[in-house]
């Protein structure tokens, strides 16, 4: 029965595509022909953010840090509006595809290419790792038990993505998204209205049990931790500036609206509305948690929403409910990276844009192939993610943003607020040494978490914590990564800079 629901809800999409993809070309697949409602855009966008990282992970974070993952998700609010009134701006009078074209407008080609390499690196990684963690729920609590493995779900899930978004790209995706983002809110409000009527509990009791065991705490005050709430915000909306902002996936969909105001209202509904969503996801990881302890179950972490859904003998609906909107989770972030993956190599590595000599029929047949390419090599890092799984898949995704989103933050920030340039071939190297620097500063001030993850001897972990205990006197770096890295290369750009000799016009 399961299975006969997944496939379709697989179906569902294959006709949207269907529908969606008729007389595309590539500037459909690039930028929906610069035609997207922004509505749409914005509710489909909230999709895309949340992932099934956000589904799984945030409702089992509860039972041992309370709601403080709330504090990063106001900091993220708050960078919509630096997203929406300093960088759309300028990628509207721009008019750009890739938004990777203002590095090279601004600091020059090398500039250009490095923005594009990091950004295929940040969200390969990062999507892949949101991809990761849903398979590996789907084939421990729905498949496992009807003989399908982990490696066969990976490439049929990919196998589906590639097939909805092969043609029509942001054009489908962008209707696609919607109805993904629908099933999942509603299958998220369904489980928290059916854990109330179990417990039962009114809004008031709910809130009280869930204060009573210090699960509604969200500000931490102990500035030496990671968790502390100033890190939390600064860090929260550098990320949003960072992962949406000067991120291809999330501002390809964002100026396929045809203008800059509509789509600077998309940016703000959207930071709102995700900032409520991430509430009711840590109100039904309270809820869940209460239930579990309730029910005498041993449960917790990412584990804790699909164990309580599909293995303690709630209603079938409730298991339906959960795989919907698990599901619904999984593919908003994974067709977006994979499709504008395939328009960032076509356009920033390949130059598709600048090879007037191809016709319509070649460009098209030069994206397909990206495009299996890039599904490709989502399936090797599904199974890298695989062998290095520690089962706290959020807090390396956050550590993969800060290492390779920072770059990419300090190259711009360096673009925009300053009238400086650096010689053609240096913000490469920049960028490298900076990520190298931020590298082995975490590495001496997180050993231990490190340890974990890749399993480094006993002996070695000791000898660097004490050396780290010595120069960070127990401070630990938690979200602030992503500033320090952006820092160290927004200093390293200044420091090999020079004072332009005629200014660009670029700004807005």
């Amino acid at each position: 029965m399961l299975i006969a629901i997944i496939l379709a809800y697989f179906a569902l999409l294959l006709g949207i595509a269907f529908y969606t993809s008729r007389h595309s070309n590539n500037d459909s697949f690039f930028i929906g022909n610069r035609k997207s409602n922004w509505m749409l855009v914005s509710f489909g966008m909230i999709g895309t953010s949340l992932s099934g990282m956000t589904f799984i992970s945030v409702p089992g974070t509860v039972a041992t840090k309370g709601f403080e993952y709330f504090q990063v998700a106001i900091g993220y609010w708050l960078g919509y509006f630096v997203v929406a009134y300093i960088l759309l701006p300028l990628y509207y009078k721009m008019q750009l595809t890739s938004i990777y074209t203002y590095l090279e407008k601004r600091l020059g080609f090398t500039a250009y290419k490095t923005g594009s390499l990091f950004f295929i690196l940040s969200r390969t990684l990062g999507a892949t790792l949101r991809l990761y963690l849903v398979i590996k729920v789907l084939e421990k609590f729905v498949l496992e038990g009807m003989g399908i493995s982990f490696e066969v779900t990976s490439i049929l899930i990919l196998v589906l993505i590639l097939l909805y978004t092969f043609r029509g790209g942001v054009k489908t995706i962008v209707w696609t998204d919607t109805l993904q983002t629908t099933f999942m809110l509603l299958a998220l409000v369904i489980c928290v209205g059916y854990m109330m009527r179990e417990l039962n509990f009114n809004i008031s009791a709910a809130w009280q049990h869930m204060a009573a065991q210090n699960y509604t705490r969200v500000f931490a005050t102990d500035a030496m931790k990671p968790n502390f709430f100033l890190k939390q915000l600064v860090g929260g909306a550098f990320i949003t500036i960072a992962m949406t902002g000067l991120d291809q996936e999330m501002m390809q969909k964002n100026i396929s609206v045809s203008n800059l105001k509509d789509a600077q209202k998309n940016m703000l509904l959207f930071g709102f509305v995700q900032m409520v969503v991430v509430f009711i996801f840590l109100l039904l990881g309270a809820l869940l948690t209460l239930y579990a302890a309730a029910k005498g179950l041993n449960v917790q972490g990412d584990n804790l929403f699909p164990s309580i859904a599909v293995n303690t003998g709630l209603p079938f609906f409730i298991t339906v409910i959960f795989l919907i909107g698990l599901i619904s989770a999984l593919f908003p972030s994974a067709d977006g990276a994979l499709t504008a993956l395939t328009s960032s190599f076509c356009i920033d590595i390949l130059g598709l844009k600048r090879r007037i000599e191809w016709k319509e029929q070649k460009r098209a047949q030069v994206r397909h192939m990206v495009h299996i390419s890039f599904a490709v090599l989502f399936l090797l890092c599904i199974f890298f993610f695989r062998s290095i799984d520690n089962g706290s898949l959020i807090d390396i995704l956050l550590k993969v943003a800060g290492f390779t989103y920072g770059p990419l933050l300090g190259l711009f920030s360096f673009g925009i607020f300053t009238k400086r340039n650096v010689s053609e071939k240096l913000p490469l190297f920049i960028c490298l040494a900076a990520l190298l620097i931020t590298l082995v500063i975490d590495f001496v001030n997180n050993a231990e978490w490190y340890f974990k993850t890749i399993k480094l001897a006993p002996e070695m972990t000791k000898s660097i914590l004490q050396f780290s205990d010595q120069i960070f006197h127990g401070y630990r770096i938690g979200i602030e990564l992503l500033i320090i890295n952006a820092a160290l290369t927004f200093g390293l750009l200044f420091l090999c800079s020079f004072k332009m000799k005629k200014e660009a016009n670029i700004l807005p």
